[in-house]
């Protein structure tokens, strides 16, 4: 496998191509739109001021969640929304001593067309060799009746962080429904990084910051899937899992989680640390 490749899913997590413009709500940005939608938003001028500096959200505190869901709903009717999930998220501000703190719940689905701030937990699941160190990742296949990223491999546990619920919460109630993992077990988990995406994707655009977490497992455990979301399981060599996360078969939430996993680890390729180390250093 030639090493001279970039990594896609390094360059993918940071891919943002397409015309945005920030989005203002209370005078703290809380994401942005794409130049397409910018049409949408002035059909409703009691509610949006669109100028070439950006967008403002106008609607009165009171009616905020109620408007934006009644708008959330009828775009999702009109296949500008991609999917529905019944989750809240929320628009929360990008910068500042606020970044990340809810200031209107929305609908989960409706959080790629406003560009606004969400966030991930994924846990690599391992299981350590008769010398200590990390040898094996549990690797799953993401359901083909998947709306994202269907058939793709994925971390043994990895899901949306849903309003008002901590990442390492949310991993624990994920690690239940995605690898049957007990509660007990998952609450060892250990954190990692904290991973920044923004790209365009098919649903608009993901702006997310990705808690990274470990978990080891004993030998002879094996994970059951109790959601459907997920059709198998492999543990897998490390050498193995990272030759996924290095190509384009793998989610790009997955890839990078594996790629710090093995980095924390000692467990890098030397051809890839370069790549790695100048991607996190565009963290900040």
């Amino acid at each position: 496998m030639s090493t001279a490749r970039p990594i896609p899913a390094l360059a993918a997590a940071r891919r943002a191509v397409r015309p945005r413009r920030p989005v203002w709500l209370d005078g703290e940005r809380v994401g942005s739109v794409a130049d397409v939608h910018l049409p949408l938003l002035v059909a409703h001028p009691a509610d949006f001021a669109a100028t070439e500096a950006g967008v403002e959200i106008r609607i009165p505190p009171a009616e905020r969640e109620s408007r934006l869901a009644a708008l959330h709903r009828q775009w999702h009717a009109d296949g500008v929304i991609i999917g529905w999930r019944d989750e809240a998220y929320a628009l929360s501000p990008l910068d500042g001593p606020g970044a990340g703190q809810p200031r209107v719940a929305i609908e989960r689905a409706a959080s790629r067309f406003w560009g606004s701030l969400t966030f991930g937990a994924h846990a690599n699941g391992f299981v350590r060799g008769a010398d200590g160190q990390p040898a094996a990742l549990w690797i799953a296949q993401r359901s083909a009746n998947k709306p994202t990223d269907p058939g793709l491999f994925d971390n043994l546990v990895g899901g949306g962080v849903p309003m008002h619920q901590p990442p390492h919460e949310a991993l624990v109630r994920e690690a239940w429904e995605e690898a049957g993992l007990p509660p007990e077990l998952a609450r060892h988990a250990t954190p990692g990084r904290v991973l920044r995406l923004e790209r365009d994707i098919e649903e608009g655009f993901q702006r997310e910051w990705l808690y990274a977490f470990d978990l080891e497992l004993p030998v002879g455990w094996t994970p059951r899937n109790q959601d459907g979301e997920v059709q198998g399981f492999t543990l897998l060599p490390v050498h193995e899992a990272l030759a996924l996360a290095r190509g384009d078969t793998m989610t790009v939430d997955a890839a990078l989680v594996t790629l710090d996993f093995a980095d924390r680890h000692g467990l890098l390729p030397p051809a890839w640390q370069g790549p790695w180390r100048s991607f996190l250093s565009g963290q900040n």
